[in-house]
Parts: C-alpha cells; sequence; structure tokens
C-alpha cells in the first residue's frame, strides 16, 4: 500500500469543470490511472486560489468539498471515503480510499465556525497557511514573517480537539516553531530537505530534527525545484531526500507527498500516479521492506490521530 499525502485535483477540476476525473489527460491524477497505481489512499487538498476575492473564497472552498464527493466519491463503488486509520484498513485489495484536507486556511477568514463546518464534512488534516499571511499565520514568502496570530492559536487548539493535523507546510519560520510549541497532531504534509535544496518552502535540519523529535509525519515531495538545483529532477533525488531524513532519524516519520496538479514540475519518470511504480522499485531496491514499509503507508497510518 502507498498512502500519498498532498494532491490539487480539486483545485484542477473547479478552475475547469468539464475536466473529466474519470479519465482527463489534463490530471496527473485521474480515476483511470489511479486504478492502475500502487497507491491506494490519495489525500485531496481543498487549495482556493489566491486570486480569488476573499468574499468568495469561503464558497470556493465548499464547491471544491462538492467536487470532492461529486466526482471522486459518488461515481465510484472502488473508492470510499477514509477519515480514520480503521477505515483504511477495512479497505479491500480492489479499493481505493480518499481524504479530504485543506490547503491554507485563508478560505475561513477569522471565522471558527467556517473551519468547524469544514471539519465536519470531512476534512482531516489543515494546512494553515499557503505562501502568504491570512488570520491565522503568515507564509513562507510573506516578508514580515510573523508567526501565530492570537486567533491562528484558537485555530490549532480546535483542531487539537478535534483530533485533526496541523499542516506546517508553507508556515513562516516563526509559524512553525508556534505550531509545533501546541499543536498535538503537527505534520509536513509535501516539504524536502533544506540542507540538500535550499529552496525557501524546503525544512532545514533544526526543524527536520524537530519534526522527528516529535514523531511528526514528513512527506517528501516531488516538486523539482524542492528536490534539486540542477535539474531535470529524478526519482534518485526523490531517494537523496529520504535517505538524508532517515539519517537524521527520521525512518518512523517520512513519507510521501507528490504535489501531482499542484506544479508543473516533471520528475523523470515519475509523471503522474500511474508511475508510482518506478518509485516503488527504487524504494525497494534502495531499502529494506521494513523501511520500504515505514515510508509507503505504515508512519503516516501510525501518526493517524484518528
Amino acid at each position: 500500500m502507498i498512502v500519498d499525502t498532498h494532491c490539487d485535483v480539486l483545485m484542477k477540476l473547479w478552475e475547469r469543470p468539464q475536466r473529466s476525473f474519470h479519465d482527463s489527460d489534463e490530471l496527473r491524477i485521474n480515476y483511470i490511472k489511479w486504478m492502475d497505481s500502487p497507491v491506494q489512499v490519495q489525500w485531496f487538498a481543498i487549495f482556493v486560489p489566491e486570486e480569488v476575492p476573499s468574499s468568495r473564497r469561503f464558497e470556493v472552498a465548499l464547491e471544491m468539498v462538492g467536487l470532492f464527493y461529486d466526482r471522486i466519491i459518488a461515481p465510484y463503488s472502488s473508492i470510499k471515503l477514509v477519515t480514520s486509520k480503521e477505515e483504511i484498513a477495512a479497505l479491500q485489495p480492489n479499493e481505493k480510499g480518499a481524504l479530504l484536507t485543506l490547503e491554507g486556511c485563508h478560505p475561513i477568514g477569522d471565522d471558527l465556525t467556517k473551519l468547524l463546518t469544514l471539519l465536519r464534512l470531512g476534512v482531516t488534516s489543515v494546512g494553515l497557511t499557503w505562501n502568504q499571511a491570512n488570520a491565522v499565520c503568515d507564509g513562507i514568502q510573506e516578508e514580515r514573517g510573523a508567526g501565530l496570530s492570537s486567533f491562528g492559536k484558537k485555530v490549532v487548539r480546535l483542531l487539537n480537539d478535534y483530533k485533526v493535523w496541523t499542516d506546517v507546510s508553507h508556515l513562516s519560520y516563526q509559524g512553525f516553531w508556534d505550531v509545533l510549541d501546541i499543536a498535538d497532531y503537527p505534520m509536513a504534509s509535501h516539504s524536502n530537505a533544506y540542507t540538500l535544496t535550499p529552496h525557501i518552502r524546503n525544512l532545514n535540519d533544526k526543524q527536520l530534527d524537530e519534526l522527528i523529535k516529535r514523531n511528526a509525519y514528513i512527506g517528501v515531495t516531488f516538486v523539482a525545484d524542492f528536490l534539486t538545483e540542477q535539474p531535470p529532477a529524478t526519482i534518485d533525488d526523490i531517494m537523496i531526500h529520504l535517505q538524508y531524513i532517515i539519517d537524521r532519524g527520521g525512518e518512523r516519520c517520512v513519507g510521501l507527498g507528490s504535489d501531482f496538479d499542484g506544479t508543473n514540475s516533471i520528475i523523470t519518470g515519475l509523471y503522474d500516479i500511474s508511475e508510482y511504480e518506478h518509485l516503488y522499485r527504487e524504494l525497494s531496491n534502495r531499502f529494506s521492506n521494513d523501511i520500504v514499509e515505514n515510508i509507503t503507508n505504515r508512519n503516516i497510518l501510525r501518526m493517524m490521530p484518528k
């Protein structure tokens, strides 16, 4: 089993409603490709593009929730909504699990009721920001670099109460440490190692070490700029980031968060979800069976709050 902790299919479906989740070649994850892959559980992010007016953002988030249920869950008996490790364990070999997440709290403004609504609609992981600032926290590209606001601390405590992950990918540096101070369930769904590739979105050694100390999940992502400064990016670059995190003690923390459909980056030999088999083969060549199982599914399942 492979669990992938990030993709942006919902944004792609929302941007162009005529795209077919079933078989659109414009999607790097669609039904046909997913069924032909070793990925059994895929996380689907609600990401409202920053150009959407603030007055419309929550409405758009709800539209994406509708797309998740109407276009991905409802039409296919082989795709099941999963919100807990028990539901994932109950999946049959021919079934896939879909999990709903929120990438960035800008759609909720400063209204906890809106966040509660999304949690009750099935969101099980919440990224507090994208790259810019919102009412919760600054993102990693915000020059101010502020941490959690007072409202942001209320958000994290609410996530604790509901046993929902607080995702630190995209957070400002100060925001990262503020979250680690109070979050019961921190994780990084799609971030790599800054020491290997000094991209602003990657995590430095101090951050990686703290996540590992907290036994928090770290999903290595397939964005080329996060993997190497010397393109083209390859599956070997993914292996290097995985090995680096493992060497720092993260054998029981590291996993995979592709970011398919959220980036135009192309990884040689890993264009879309149907080519995950190439990655799995390389994992099996590089690591023991135990480590492969940790990377592909056991780490994230072990950490699931619910």
